[in-house]
């Protein structure tokens, strides 16, 4: 696992679950009170995980593999050692238009 950026942006974490490449994005807040963490992981956001995620592939030559877009919530109270909640979300949504892969 590791974080990736590019001058288009970063990604979180970069891994591998079996033979899935997997970007992932991790939203952190103090309460869900005005919604889910994964909420802010919109339209835009995700075009530029999308945007940074092909800049991850060209690096490695465009690889015929299956990648996929995870996003982690986690909830983590203010002043709280540990999260109250962290939860996966797999296959959070896809490679946005217009791109292609």
């Amino acid at each position: 696992m590791r974080r990736f950026r590019t001058d288009a942006g970063e990604i979180d974490i970069v891994c591998r679950d079996r033979d899935w490449l997997v970007f992932v994005e991790v939203k952190t807040r103090a309460s869900d009170t005005h919604g889910a963490p994964s909420e802010a992981v919109d339209a835009t956001k995700q075009r530029h995980i999308s945007k940074v995620a092909l800049d991850y592939l060209r690096l490695l030559g465009y690889p015929e593999i299956r990648f996929r877009f995870d996003i982690v919530e986690v909830i983590l109270p203010e002043g709280a050692r540990r999260p109250e909640t962290v939860r996966l979300i797999r296959n959070a949504f896809n490679l946005s238009e217009p791109y292609m892969y």
